[in-house]
């Protein structure tokens, strides 16, 4: 009696360990593509294609593509409650950057449901850190923009602070 053949379909198995890291990625995608997004990067990187603002209040849930097309796509955003006049008024923006995200017009258009959005948890504060010496604090008051001059400052007390230093753990 011969064995049945094996699909060419079918991966080639191996005997030998693998880590999870290296299979989470192939796991993912699959998922991903059965609920209609090609990349995962686009759920992840949300923040980054709309903006915070916009991101606080929405969701991109699926992109759904013509049949054996992958562009002129449609994508689903759950948005909370009062907020989707705002996003349906700002369509064509987020259909313009999630089509720059993608690097070619992977959307034509966008479906809005309201519905409950994950809220993400807000970072830590970060810890205090030691006064500045007086000669940086001064040239620092002239900068205008608060980001900068916070970073600038964070980086002139880890100058002044003393280095760490090594020593017998007990």
């Amino acid at each position: 009696m011969s064995k049945p053949r094996a699909s060419t379909n079918e991966p080639r198995r191996s005997n030998r360990v693998r880590a999870v890291a290296d299979l989470v990625p192939d796991v993912g995608r699959v998922a991903f593509r059965k609920f209609g997004f090609v990349q995962s990067a686009v759920l992840s990187r949300w923040s980054e294609i709309v903006g915070e603002r916009y991101a606080g209040v929405s969701s991109p849930e699926s992109i759904r593509f013509p049949r054996g097309e992958r562009s002129n796509g449609v994508l689903s955003l759950v948005v909370q409650g009062a907020h989707a006049p705002m996003m349906q008024h700002i369509a064509p923006e987020i259909v313009e950057r999630v089509n720059r995200f993608f690097g070619y017009p992977a959307v034509a258009r966008v479906t809005i449901r309201q519905g409950e959005v994950a809220r993400k948890p807000k970072p830590a504060a970060p810890a205090p850190v030691a006064p500045l010496p007086a000669e940086l604090g001064d040239s620092l008051r002239a900068i205008v923009d608060p980001e900068l001059r916070a970073v600038l400052e964070g980086l002139g007390a880890g100058l002044a602070t003393p280095p760490f230093k090594l020593g017998k753990v007990d």
